[in-house]
């Protein structure tokens, strides 16, 4: 099997949503990153300063596709009214999923 390597985009009510300290209630960064852990993909996700949650996983097909359909509902407090994804080049050098601290997107508005 192939490594893939996807970027996307979460648009909806995806910050804010819980309590980190509450396993119940968590941020979709902090979601993703379980979700994407559990899975054994590679990557990193961060908030945007315009309200989204974004990032990069990297692994086997089948496995980015089952996160993308958990990343598409989102934590139980979260409303996902869109996802944006794309295809990129595998990286090297990755060895595990992390959450970046959050700041401007990478990628252009469509808004």
């Amino acid at each position: 099997m192939s490594t893939k390597r996807i970027a996307f985009r979460v648009h909806g009510t995806v910050q804010g949503v819980g309590y980190r300290s509450n396993t119940d209630l968590v941020s979709n960064s902090d979601f993703t990153q379980k979700c994407a852990t559990s899975h054994g993909l590679k990557g990193w996700c961060r908030n945007t300063t315009c309200g989204r949650v974004e990032g990069e996983i990297q692994g086997e097909e089948e496995t980015i596709k089952k996160l993308l359909q958990q990343l598409d509902k989102g934590p139980r407090m979260a409303h996902v009214v869109k996802m944006e994804k794309k295809e990129l080049k595998p990286k090297e050098g990755e060895d595990h999923f992390s959450v970046m601290r959050t700041m401007e997107s990478r990628y252009a508005s469509e808004d």
